[in-house]
């Protein structure tokens, strides 16, 4: 792999007027979201850290009710810390990447323990913290504090990779880019700055069809002087995913309960809630080995078509049997009877709320 080299100022000078003419449109045009401060407000740091752990990887319109039920549910740094565990993942549940959800209750408790509640002020602090990468201690830094840090996100990527008509592919050209938006950087107004810079990506420099007859700093973008802006930032072939294949047993007892277990902390949906599953292998197992592992002897029947969930890193098939069980049935170690109607305070992930649908609808 040939390590990418520094950008050449004089070939790629930093366009003269980019910041101003950057912020004076993020001055007419920013976005109102409700994790953002309103102008001359001063930013909440526990509002911008919860929205910038949950919007790793996901859309702002995903995230809008979560971070809305969570302020609801968890005001303050205090209250999230001193939440129950399952409180904290039922919350969560939907959003995916639970190791975040994980380390976002672990870094609350950190954060009161060793600063009082005040997140603290400089970069390798809050680097230091659970759950917080250069990324989200830079996004803070600059949003929450108004310090200068470089704050690079997929948008500002993207905004950045054609400013410069970066050849090399993601994710080869990060240092590159890294390297690219500290010399953009101002010293003055960062948080502005940061949050214009993804506004930019996200409502213009889009990546399909970008309106560059409206951005405020296509005359400074190489992509757009050469016509082949949307090509941009070039990407690595995606590798292939193997499917994996498994089971799921829902046992719904005579009196409406429902048979859960809670996942292990560490892994993949570790600490959530799901009913009982067999191994997932990327081998189609045959389905007749399925009743084997099944958590209860009972007249299990195979519901159609089974389950499937794309993970990040892999498709899952998941074949779903439902029975039905004396009302004096006990559940296995380990295990628990659910009612029904509480199902909704269960940290299910949406593989599992898929499942569940399935099975309850031909119960």
């Amino acid at each position: 792999m040939v390590k990418p080299s520094a950008p050449d100022s004089k070939s790629n000078p930093v366009p003269a007027g980019h910041a101003s003419l950057l912020l004076d449109w993020y001055d007419q045009a920013r976005r109102v979201l409700p994790w953002r401060a309103l102008p001359h407000e001063q930013a909440d740091p526990y509002r911008v850290w919860l929205s910038e752990v949950m919007l790793q990887q996901t859309t702002v319109q995903a995230v809008k009710p979560y971070f809305e039920t969570f302020l609801r549910l968890f005001p303050t740094v205090e209250s999230l810390a001193t939440a129950p565990t399952e409180q904290v993942m039922s919350a969560w549940a939907g959003l995916g990447y639970y190791s975040r959800a994980r380390n976002l209750h672990a870094c609350a408790k950190q954060v009161c323990t060793l600063y009082q509640g005040q997140f603290p002020r400089d970069y390798n602090s809050l680097k230091a913290l659970p759950g917080i990468g250069d990324y989200t201690a830079s996004a803070i830094m600059a949003i929450a504090f108004d310090q200068r840090a470089v704050v690079v996100d997929g948008n500002v990527e993207r905004v950045i990779a054609r400013l410069f008509r970066i050849e090399e592919p993601l994710p080869l050209s990060k240092p590159t880019i890294k390297q690219y938006a500290d010399r953009l950087t101002p010293h003055t107004r960062s948080g502005d700055y940061a949050q214009a810079m993804m506004d930019l990506g996200a409502t213009l420099c889009t990546p399909r069809s970008p309106s560059c007859f409206l951005c405020p700093v296509r005359t400074h973008c190489a992509g757009h002087k050469a016509g082949d802006e949307a090509t941009f930032p070039r990407k690595m072939p995606k590798k292939s995913r193997q499917t994996r294949y498994g089971a799921a047993f829902l046992c719904q007892r005579s009196d409406g309960a429902i048979l859960l277990r809670t996942r292990p902390d560490k892994g993949l949906l570790g600490g959530m809630s799901e009913i009982p599953t067999t191994e997932w292998h990327a081998d189609a197992t045959d389905p007749t080995q399925d009743l084997l592992q099944a958590p209860l002897a009972l007249a299990w029947k195979q519901v159609v078509p089974p389950v499937q969930h794309v993970f990040t890193h892999f498709p899952l098939v998941l074949r779903v049997y439902i029975a039905v069980a004396p009302p004096d049935t006990k559940a296995p170690d380990g295990m628990r009877f659910t009612p029904r109607h509480a199902l909704s305070s269960e940290a299910l992930p949406n593989v599992m709320v898929k499942a569940i649908a399935l099975g309850l609808d031909q119960l």
